[in-house]
């Protein structure tokens, strides 16, 4: 079992088969992205997945307890038959994206952007769906979501964090739900482990980058575009040479192509000839 200096909370992988344990990539993935990183405020609910808080106030939660509920949530979601009857929701737009190619990796429905009331209630609305499963985003900005699942008895997996409210939430995953490679990294986790469980790929390695799960914010990408046309549009700058460096072979310095003394010579010259007529004709 993978075990971390001083870290007791790594002991929750011993409740997992071996095979189930997560590998020390995975968690190194999960510290990098602030998986981890809670919020200054917490719910009571929510106590037993705080391993505890720093000097600043913010709360750290258990990584442990996070991929046991990860592969929790994996084996209910394989658990339904079909793919389609599983819906991932975000209303946040940092986890639009990551819905989105949870959906597309896994077979399932994604719903990205603002909540349609009584899609799951009124059977008149045109996007009237009868799921079998839910996965959220985060409780508090999906809410309406999770009270409608309440009314028709839908379950409901949920990204939690330290101040979540666990109400209507059958399966919380105890994780950073409000950063943006926080909340990608946990659904290509998710993906990852859904899908391994189902047989489709080997658990040795997935080709797919966790980049693709990813917020990507237009106007960033449109000025990074702009910038990359800038320089490509920008001429190449003309080579300047000191006066102690040597010119590299084949180009001549143009110091070199002008001979100053018979440019002098040559100019004084003209102006004396042209003086003296000038003289020659006033004395006429």
């Amino acid at each position: 079992a993978l075990s971390l200096p001083n870290d007791p909370t790594m002991s929750a992988f011993a409740s997992l088969p071996e095979i189930l344990q997560p590998k020390e990539e995975d968690i190194q993935m999960m510290l990098s992205a602030g998986v981890h990183t809670g919020t200054r405020n917490s719910d009571s609910n929510m106590q037993e997945y705080i391993w505890r808080r720093r000097n600043d106030g913010v709360h750290i939660l258990n990584i442990g307890k996070t991929w046991e509920k990860l592969v929790l949530a994996a084996r209910v979601i394989v658990a339904i038959e079909n793919p389609e009857d599983v819906i991932a929701i975000s209303a946040r737009p940092y986890g639009m994206r990551a819905v989105l190619k949870f959906a597309n990796y896994t077979g399932a429905q994604a719903v990205a952007g603002r909540w349609t009331p009584g899609t799951f209630t009124n059977q008149i609305t045109k996007q009237f769906k009868e799921p079998r499963l839910l996965i959220i985003t985060d409780p508090r900005t999906d809410s309406q979501a999770v009270k409608e699942a309440s009314y028709v008895n839908i379950p409901v997996i949920a990204f939690c964090d330290s101040d979540s409210p666990l109400q209507y939430v059958d399966v919380a995953i105890p994780a950073n739900n409000k950063g943006k490679y926080s909340i990608g990294l946990l659904y290509w986790l998710l993906a990852r482990e859904v899908l391994r469980l189902r047989g489709s790929i080997s658990r040795n390695e997935w080709e797919v980058p966790v980049d693709l799960f990813f917020h990507r914010d237009p106007e960033e990408l449109k000025k990074n575009e702009e910038e990359q046309a800038a320089k490509v549009d920008e001429p190449a700058a003309a080579p300047a040479y000191d006066e102690g460096m040597a010119a590299p072979e084949g180009v001549v310095d143009p110091s070199q192509l002008v001979e100053p003394t018979s440019a002098a010579t040559g100019f004084e010259g003209g102006a004396a000839a042209y003086g003296a007529g000038w003289e020659g004709e006033q004395a006429a």
